[in-house]
């Protein structure tokens, strides 16, 4: 038993804790994807609903595997990496916008020639971003009060990825600059710097409003979102999910809003998992993604090095807010935006990028237990060498 626990440990390194939520929010995934994707088989499969369950399963263990991967890797490399791809995030970006595939109203995916699979350059822009103003950061942590010329580029990349992502997704675009802003006050930048941060921000979204695809559908989800009379199918729909659902929820299953809830396997999927496990199964969820976070926040803490503390820091941050904010729509706490529910929302994409982001923290949580342990040991070897 003990060499079993001993070869598990080395294969799944890191936070164990981490391993196990995630383990737990892929298993729930695949329930209520299977359960909420039924709808969809029948309409364009003629009722094969073993499509979807087979599809997604595969796609999570394509997730899990690169989060295996990436978490085998030394996160040191990511800070190299970071530049690389904000670099070919533009260009994606920028061509997305003019020329990407539209998919429910909007144009944020390329379809990849030859095995037609679409890909959203956002969550590459997203990764890179946020690796790189940790990098940039960490390098300038000496003289982060003395040059603050030196933070210049930070301010230019945030506004640039910021901007592109905020042309298709405005919601994406404020959760990543919400991202950056708490990366940097967490690595002691200046309170005044952080406002020019905020005015560059505000520049960036406001020419990606005005430029992009979805001012008008920002604008209409504000105003329904603070009407008294005026209420989005999709939202009457979620709310009647919940309502529903009681403590104990209908059963695995047994959702009926299923067949009414416009994208009740990605968008709405919240709805679907109260309405099937009731209250219980939403606090459940819920504390998964806070565990997560306080697990991120406690790298951050042990962290011997800026880098690997500040990216975890922002990593975790931005997919839990992510997770927040999708839960937030289904509740109606928040206007309505197309973010789905990291790690539990049917896709391909978004499962390989949360991933990968996963496996970036559980390497840095790797390698920050292993400088505490040669630590603790020279300490014990100092103390054995006295006596």
């Amino acid at each position: 038993m003990e060499q079993t626990i001993k070869t598990q440990r080395r294969f799944l390194e890191g936070d164990p804790v981490m391993w196990t939520i995630v383990f737990a929010l892929s298993l729930i995934s695949i329930l209520v994807v299977y359960s909420a994707s039924g709808t969809l088989a029948f309409r364009k499969l003629g009722g094969d609903t073993e499509y979807y369950l087979l599809k997604h399963s595969v796609l999570v263990i394509a997730g899990l595997a690169a989060m295996w991967i990436s978490h085998k890797i030394d996160y040191k490399y990511y800070s190299r990496l970071s530049r690389f791809g904000l670099l070919l995030s533009v260009p994606l970006l920028l061509f997305t916008w003019k020329f990407g595939t539209v998919i429910n109203e909007a144009g944020r995916w390329l379809t990849i020639p030859y095995i037609n699979h679409t890909f959203q350059p956002a969550d590459l822009a997203k990764l890179a971003l946020i690796a790189n103003v940790a990098s940039m950061l960490a390098k300038r942590q000496q003289i982060i009060h003395a040059s603050q010329r030196s933070l210049t580029p930070v301010l230019i990349w945030c506004g640039i990825i910021c901007g592109l992502i905020g042309l298709s997704s405005v919601s994406e675009s404020l959760i990543l600059f919400s991202t950056c802003m708490l990366i940097m006050f967490i690595g002691r930048v200046p309170l005044h710097y952080l406002a020019t941060l905020v005015m560059v921000g505000v520049l960036a979204l406001g020419i990606a409003l005005v430029a992009g695809q979805r001012f008008e559908t920002a604008k209409s989800r504000i105003k329904y979102f603070f009407s008294d009379t005026e209420l989005p199918f999709q939202a009457e729909q979620s709310y009647i999910a919940i309502a529903s659902g009681g403590v104990f929820g209908k059963g695995p299953g047994n959702s009926d809003q299923r067949n009414f809830l416009p994208h009740p396997y990605s968008d709405f999927i919240f709805a679907i998992i109260v309405e099937e496990y009731g209250l219980i199964g939403a606090l459940a969820v819920i504390g998964l993604y806070l565990t997560f976070l306080y697990r991120g926040m406690q790298v951050v803490a042990n962290s011997e090095r800026a880098f690997g503390g500040l990216l975890s820091a922002g990593l975790s941050f931005s997919l839990v807010i992510h997770a927040l904010v999708n839960m937030c729509v289904a509740t109606g706490l928040t206007p309505i935006t197309g973010l789905t529910l990291p790690l539990v929302s049917m896709g391909g994409n978004s499962l390989l990028f949360t991933g990968i982001t996963i496996g970036i923290i559980i390497s840095i949580s790797r390698g920050e237990n292993v400088v505490v342990g040669k630590r603790n040991l020279s300490r014990k070897e100092i103390r054995l060498a006295g006596r």
